[in-house]
């Protein structure tokens, strides 16, 4: 159990991806990303699975074959595709519902935050595209969602985190749907 490690790997988590929702003017996102990585039901198998270059989730899935701090995670925070899926209005199963603008502005500075953290000097800013790439197969997405994520992962990629997070301040600030 790595009560320390997990604690500084998911606060520094947390600041980073604060410091890129304000810069992308959510600010209550920024201050409320994750907070439920500190209750108990997700910090003690953090600490327990912990690993330090990726997701303490995947070791408890892998020990357990499911993460009880997964589950807790994906239902209360909206910035998670996962949160998004419903069953579908046509009835033929579970598919991804569309997510809010403000959602997934938070998931892609999330997701760079990831990279960089777990990452550390191997990181590039091509590093959060070729995550999602290698998983995106099985994700179920919004068709617009979709689109509006890869779009911002791309912009990532070819042009820095700085200037997509300039660009989804723009988006917004624009109030309108994507």
């Amino acid at each position: 159990m790595n009560i320390k490690g997990h604690f500084e790997t998911i606060t520094r988590h947390k600041l980073l991806v604060m410091k890129y929702c304000f810069a992308c003017g959510l600010y209550e996102q920024g201050l409320a990303h994750d907070l439920s990585k500190y209750s108990p039901t997700e910090f003690i198998p953090g600490c327990i699975y912990y690993q330090g270059d990726h997701s303490p989730n995947e070791a408890e899935r892998l020990a357990r074959g499911y993460s009880s701090a997964w589950l807790h995670h994906k239902g209360r925070n909206k910035h998670h595709l996962e949160y998004w899926i419903d069953y579908s209005i046509n009835k033929t199963g579970l598919d991804g519902m569309k997510m809010p603008l403000r959602y997934v502005c938070e998931m892609v500075c999330d997701r760079v935050a990831a990279s960089q953290i777990y990452l550390g000097d191997k990181y590039t800013d091509a590093s959060p595209w070729e995550y999602y790439e290698r998983s995106k197969t099985h994700y179920l997405l919004h068709p617009e969602t979709r689109a509006l994520l890869e779009e911002l992962l791309k912009m990532v990629r070819d042009l820095g985190h700085d200037r997509t997070f300039e660009h989804m301040k723009y988006l917004l600030g624009c109030e309108k749907d994507y």
